[in-house]
């Protein structure tokens, strides 16, 4: 007979503040989610409405004694403030309640801890966590008025509290390299992606938005998809191969957030990097979201701050399968693929995406009509690996005319390493071009 092993949830009790009337509610249920996805159990909410939050308690006085009687009443761990608080509320409410108290940053740095994997995740949340508490030791801890002595520290000495503050800053500076070595390692790949550049998609969008079930459906790999938020951190990259443009990269980031923590932003920089040298991104939202206009504002701020606000992008509402839609493909008025509908679960609109996308990639190129003599074949087989090929016909003499849509990169690379003494290419406007060598 097997016994299951049953986690002890902490029982939590959120606290969510109002700064206008009209602010929407679905904040409140977000932090729901995110406390369940850190593995929390919900006991308990508070809610008010404040202009200017209370400088002492943030929440003010009558609501911390409502709070208190909550976390009395629950048996309460832990009370989570859908707001970053300062490190003297934070004090103050704890003491108040008698119980630990979490803001929005910090319970996001906790989900964040638990689901990194790789090096450098585990090296860009541990960062955040310590830029964070770098500005919270404020605790009225005993041991902080103790302090240091010995032979040659008699006196003053050093108090707890700077030597934790002196021992985070060490730690953090410890990081910051190990992290600049990962990045150059990763800009090291990154340059090596680009000596055979290979189109960049990238997806992003609000986290549980589908990002990463959309990137199994579409390459194939088992990349976690659970109905969660942050079930993935570490960035993944997979080859897709398109039916008529040859192959792109595909990358699935980590989602992004409503006030997503500065700390893990400027942590996870050289992550999303990625984004900010993609090729073409695609906005994944939950179609079925009554919030979905808000997300989308939400995830276009973060790629503004990213530098990725200029970069071609396709919105893709996905999950139509749970709203009852088709699939279909919206389009500008110059014909260029702006929204898709589909479902990544059932695979409804998955071809219409596919299409959606060798159309925006190519855009990105443009045809050009090569003379090619027997004597270089080389710059053939360069065509053929690096190039799509649209046809290709042979003279009288044997050379090789090939019509093929190539990058602006992709053609510097072609003209830089391969001799065209004997070459001829022009731009293809699709009319019969005398081409001499």
């Amino acid at each position: 007979m097997q016994v299951e092993d049953k986690v002890l949830k902490e029982k939590v009790i959120l606290v969510h503040q109002r700064a206008e009337r009209f602010e929407s509610e679905h904040s409140l249920e977000e932090l729901r989610l995110l406390a369940e996805s850190a593995g929390a159990d919900v006991a308990g909410r508070v809610y008010t409405s404040r202009r200017v939050p209370h400088p002492a308690t943030y929440i003010g006085k009558g609501k911390v004694a409502e709070l208190s009687r909550q976390v009395d009443a629950h048996g309460a761990d832990l009370v989570i403030v859908d707001h970053p608080i300062s490190p003297v509320q934070e004090r103050n409410l704890e003491r108040a309640v008698g119980c630990r108290v979490l803001d929005r940053t910090g319970l996001i740095l906790d989900i964040f801890a638990q689901r990194a994997v790789t090096r450098e995740g585990k090296l860009q949340v541990e960062l955040a966590q310590l830029r964070y508490l770098s500005t919270r030791l404020v605790r009225g801890w005993t041991h902080l008025e103790r302090q240091k002595g010995g032979i040659g520290l008699r006196g003053p000495g050093e108090t707890q509290l700077e030597a934790d503050r002196r021992l985070i800053g060490q730690r953090i500076k410890h990081l910051k390299r190990r992290l600049e070595k990962v990045s150059s390692q990763r800009d090291i790949r990154r340059k090596s992606r680009r000596k055979v550049p290979i189109p960049t998609v990238c997806l992003v969008g609000y986290t549980n938005a589908g990002k990463s079930s959309l990137f199994n459906r579409l390459t194939g790999a088992n990349v976690v998809a659970e109905d969660q938020l942050f079930a993935t951190l570490d960035p993944t990259m997979r080859r897709l191969e398109l039916p008529d443009r040859g192959s792109v990269v595909l990358s699935d980031t980590v989602g992004f957030i409503r006030d997503l923590p500065h700390t893990l932003v400027q942590a996870f920089h050289s992550t999303l990097e990625e984004v900010s040298q993609a090729d073409l991104l695609l906005h994944v939202v939950d179609a079925g979201d009554e919030e979905h206009d808000v997300y989308i504002e939400q995830v276009n701020a973060v790629l503004d701050e990213l530098g990725a606000g200029d970069i071609p992008a396709i919105t893709v509402f996905n999950k139509i399968d749970l709203t009852g839609g088709e699939s279909r493909c919206e389009q500008n008025e110059e014909g260029r693929p702006e929204s898709i509908w589909l479902s990544a679960h059932s695979g409804d609109g998955v071809g219409l995406l596919l299409d959606a996308i060798q159309r925006q990639i190519g855009r990105l190129n443009r045809v050009y009509a090569f003379y090619i003599p027997v004597t270089a074949a080389n710059v053939r087989a360069f065509l053929f690996r690096h190039a799509n090929v649209l046809d290709e016909d042979c003279d009288q003499d044997g050379a090789w005319v090939v019509r093929a849509e190539i990058s602006d990169s992709e053609l510097g690379r072609l003209l830089s390493f391969h001799r065209f003494d004997e070459c001829s290419v022009v731009v293809d406007q699709q009319a019969p071009v005398q081409l001499a060598g």
